[in-house]
């Protein structure tokens, strides 16, 4: 089964790391992918910008408009995330443990079940 597993990040919790643990959060996903690729539970991954880089386009009475955004109440954003494919939910649990993220206070590792994909 395939799972998504989402790094949401918070700008105050990685600025309170020192350089050092900066590094070592780099160095763990880079040890992650390494281990998944290996074990061929890896399927991609991606990073994404922040939200001030980001725009939100809606269409009301079918015309597009484009504004900053988006803004939101929480601390946290959506940083990135991988698909991988995991015989079992206990191994996915292991594989996200894995995540640097998973053993930051403040930080952690969502996993949810992938119900539907295609082109994958």
């Amino acid at each position: 089964m395939k799972y998504l597993l989402v790094m949401n990040i918070n700008p105050d919790v990685l600025a309170a790391l020192t350089e050092e643990e900066q590094q070592a959060i780099g160095a763990g996903h880079q040890k992650f992918m390494e281990t998944t690729k290996a074990t061929g539970e890896f399927h991609s991954t991606v990073a994404l910008a922040e939200p001030a880089k980001s725009v939100v386009v809606k269409v009301r009475d079918g015309m597009p408009a484009v504004t900053d955004g988006p803004f939101v109440e929480a601390k946290e954003f959506l940083g990135g995330y991988y698909l991988i494919e995991a015989a079992t939910p206990e191994r996915m649990h292991e594989l996200a443990a894995m995540i640097p993220d998973a053993g930051i206070e403040g930080l952690g590792v969502e996993v949810r079940p992938v119900v539907f994909s295609d082109g994958l």
